[in-house]
């Protein structure tokens, strides 16, 4: 195969308790890239995009997912990519990650589908890694391979997809302020008290347990971040009192989306999920900053093939 065009989903680290470990995937909303490889050795990526990207390819985070997918493989090639699609980086819904597992993806389909999922998400995580300074899969994992995904493990790389539940819906928005995964991580306590460690392990097992079952209850019960949160959600105006007016208007859970700005909502039936995405329309309104917003279900569909040449 020469050329293909691939398609990767948005998504959302954590889901509350799972730091860096657990994350989803966004149906409908993701990023779209055209490759094709030829006889040579080099990448060239072009953005045919409005969205703002480096001009230089060693700043952006397709050009490490294909050097590494190339080294695995032992191959050289000319890789040229064209970026037709694009989350706004920075929005908390994986930009990052979206670009990775396309590149990822679309380089195992032009070479014929010779790397497992996790191979790809490891391939994914090099560009994490540009992005942010860390090898962390809890966006690249679901980007790649669709639905919830846990990593039980890095050392070596443990990946289990967890049970969707059928009636699960997810309301986020994105305001239009600027917090940088660098900056997010790097307000986060070094150690965590032995307190908030239970708390925030009972929670992962909760959650896990709730998804297994399908006791969608028990998930937004579950769904309560000690760790992070606490220092995170100072970069997000009003987010305590969003989060009482999202509960009061039946979500399950409200979270901050990854690393931030962007939060999310759940809820087991898509019109009230509509009534807590135009809560956080009108939230972010009153405050005059601009924002994206979605009400999508939580996809089963990671990274795809759209066409093939």
């Amino acid at each position: 195969m020469k050329k293909v065009k691939v398609f990767a989903p948005a998504s959302i680290a954590n889901m509350g308790c799972g730091f860096d470990i657990i994350g989803f995937t966004l149906d409908e909303v993701g990023d779209v890239l055209e490759m094709s490889v030829e006889d040579g050795d080099g990448i060239e990526i072009t953005n045919d995009t409005p969205v703002p990207l480096p001009i230089d390819v060693e700043k952006n985070v397709i050009t490490p997912v294909v050097r590494k997918f190339l080294d695995i493989m032992d191959r050289k090639a000319l890789v040229k990519v064209h970026i037709l699609q694009k989350i706004y980086p920075g929005s908390g819904i994986g930009s990052s990650s979206a670009s990775s597992a396309a590149a990822a993806y679309g380089m195992n389909a032009l070479f014929g589908y010779p790397l497992s999922d996790e191979e790809l998400v490891e391939c994914a995580m090099d560009g994490e890694n540009l992005a942010s300074g860390g090898y962390h899969a809890d966006n690249a994992a679901p980007a790649v391979m669709g639905g919830i995904v846990l990593i039980r493990g890095y050392e070596p790389l443990d990946l289990i997809k967890l049970p969707v539940p059928g009636n699960f819906y997810c309301a986020v928005i994105h305001p239009k302020i600027v917090v940088s995964t660098k900056q997010a991580r790097e307000i986060l306590p070094k150690e965590v008290p032995l307190h908030d460690a239970i708390r925030q392990w009972g929670n992962v097992g909760g959650l896990v347990a709730g998804l297994y079952s399908g006791d969608i209850s028990l998930v937004g019960r579950a769904m309560k971040d000690v760790v992070a949160e606490p220092y995170r959600k100072q970069f997000i105006p009003g987010f305590d009192e969003l989060r009482e007016k999202l509960l009061g208007a039946g979500a399950l859970a409200m979270n901050i989306a990854g690393s931030g700005p962007s939060v999310f909502a759940l809820a087991d039936r898509f019109g009230v999920a509509s009534r807590l995405g135009k809560i956080m329309k009108d939230h972010f309104s009153s405050r005059g900053i601009d924002f994206e917003s979605f009400v999508v279900k939580v996809s089963n569909n990671g990274a795809k093939v759209l066409e093939e040449d």
